[in-house]
């Protein structure tokens, strides 16, 4: 890196960790002045993050910007390597609006603000670090800190079953991160070098066995956080009980880790392995889909109904991620924005919903339409986005998806088939348990309990604000998908093409079958095959 040139990156993670760090030095007594302290931190970032961007990124590259490497402890070989593409980019700048509308709708809190909100900014700047991260041990060590500030955030301001959620999610997600640390350890001393430079474990040639057993290992770890099933228990506990800021930020920024993780390290890292998962990815994404829909159905707390919600609409991602197509990773990218504009505007009007009647439970609502009118409008217009109506986000996301693998020539037409209509079920599911939900909600008998007239609110300026930041861009990209697109269009183009490349290799070294005996339906088309080992030999 230029000596000259401004560390931009390192500003990016540092600026939230460093104003948190400094919040218990500020004169405040009841948290008016922190949480104005809290929103400035994050506004000023997201705004250094859109400078940054817009002046020094070149988004007609797919090689990596805004690079910085320093020696950290050289001793272990870890480096502070930092650096941004059109994957991460998308990422970053949603996890920048995310977090600083989440620290915006915490406005009333009221008990150890302090502790809040310097949770909030720390867990914010590992977020960035885990986007940026191009050193396997700091990528690690950022997704580890990550951990800590959502299990205080749940089990402090959750609900009544804070604490068991919280114990879960940390458990979970814990228990799955070891399996980076053996993954990341095994590539790293594979071969005669040892690195933890993440460009240089890619171009690593590892053995198959090994290939293989990381990539495993590296799917259990980051479907926990995705979360695929059967990975997924934790998810509806947390999102039960965290408050509104907490299921924002879980539903918005940290799902989609999983997502970019499984790109960053099992696509673009491991090639010749994915050929084999590919398949999977693509069955454990129709099991999401139908699987988080009909759960969603049996739902009747208005958080959870929500939660499986998010479990169905990564299967989407996974599908695309498995695709092999530059149409189906770039809709697996684009869900994971648009569903994390969806999801967080979704759980912050069940937050505003919560703080108006004080239940989630769906059959002790109703009526609620004629007092909260507003809400009301707002609810329904975030629903639509999340059953893809067109005209969404959600609705070009996952068009791109099914476009992506029903095109793939990696599979065989009965294989996409089977995929792609079993994934048309969850898309049915999808209005049927959303339009329920809005329903027993807004319409049905009032119930007595609520005293709707008397006590109930519609939403304030300051909550409609929030949820227009959301659902302008989930418009916005509906109507005109180069908006988000554009940022990594160059990106999918080289994944995708990365991807490929080892196909005739692998179909070349197992002829009678591309994929294991038990995947035996996905095939590459011969014709390919054999064109592309005549152009080696």
């Amino acid at each position: 890196m230029n000596a000259i040139e401004f560390p931009w990156l390192t500003a990016i993670i540092l600026l939230p960790l460093v104003a948190a760090l400094a919040i218990p030095l500020i004169p405040d007594k009841e948290g008016r002045t922190v949480r104005w302290y809290g929103l400035g931190v994050a506004i000023a970032d997201f705004a250094l993050m859109i400078y940054a961007f817009w002046y020094k990124y070149d988004f007609q590259s797919s090689r990596l910007q805004l690079v910085e490497n320093y020696p950290w402890v050289p001793q272990l070989g870890l480096h502070w390597a930092v650096g941004v593409d059109g994957l991460s980019m998308p990422l970053l700048l949603l996890t920048g609006l995310i977090n600083t509308l989440a620290i915006f709708a915490a406005w009333k809190v009221t008990t150890k603000p302090r502790l809040f909100y310097g949770l909030m900014l720390a867990m914010y700047s590992a977020q960035l670090g885990v986007f940026v991260a191009q050193d396997l041990l700091l990528f690690f060590l950022m997704w580890e800190i990550e951990l800590v500030p959502v299990y205080l955030l749940i089990s402090i301001w959750g609900g009544q079953n804070r604490r068991y959620a919280a114990t879960k999610f940390i458990l979970y997600t814990a228990a799955a991160s070891i399996f980076i640390l053996i993954a990341g350890f095994a590539m790293a001393f594979s071969g005669d070098t040892i690195t933890f430079d993440m460009a240089a474990l890619g171009m690593k040639e590892y053995p198959k066995t090994l290939e293989l057993l990381v990539y495993a290992g590296f799917l259990i770890a980051f479907g926990v956080k995705l979360p695929i099933f059967p990975l997924h228990t934790w998810l509806p506990d947390a999102h039960g009980e965290a408050s509104a800021p907490g299921s924002m930020i879980l539903a918005g920024v940290l799902l989609k880790m999983g997502g970019y993780a499984l790109i960053r390290f099992n696509v673009e890292m491991l090639p010749n392995a994915h050929v084999t998962f590919a398949p999977v990815l693509a069955v454990l994404g129709v099991v999401n889909i139908v699987y988080g829909a009909c759960c969603a159905f049996a739902q009747t707390n208005l958080k959870r109904r929500l939660a499986y919600s998010s479990i169905a609409h990564m299967g989407f991602v996974l599908i695309g991620i498995a695709s092999y197509t530059e149409l189906g990773i770039s809709g697996a990218v684009l869900q994971m924005v648009s569903h994390g504009l969806i999801a967080a505007s979704l759980f912050f009007l069940s937050g505003v919903t919560y703080d108006r009647t004080h239940t989630l439970m769906m059959d002790k609502m109703g009526g609620m339409a004629k007092v909260m009118p507003k809400t009301f409008a707002l609810f329904t217009i975030g629903s639509m986005a999340s059953l893809a109506l067109p005209g969404m986000s959600g609705f070009v996301g996952e068009l791109m998806v099914f476009l992506g693998i029903a095109t793939s020539d990696v599979y065989s037409s009965s294989f996409k088939v089977v995929v792609v209509l079993l994934s048309a079920v969850g898309v049915i599911l999808t209005p049927i348990y959303l339009l329920s939900m809005l329903r027993q909600v807004f319409y049905g008998e009032q119930s007595e309990e609520l005293h709707l007239d008397a006590v109930i609110s519609d939403v304030k300026p300051r909550e409609i604000f929030i949820t227009a930041c959301l659902l302008l861009p989930i418009i916005g990209i509906g109507f005109y998908p180069k908006l988000a697109t554009q940022t990594y269009d160059v990106k999918a183009v080289e994944l995708a093409a990365h991807a490929r490349q080892v196909l005739p290799v692998v179909a070349h070294q197992q002829p009678s079958s591309l994929y294991s005996r038990i995947f035996s339906a996905p095939t590459l088309a011969n014709s390919q095959v054999e064109s592309s080992i005549n152009i080696s030999e």
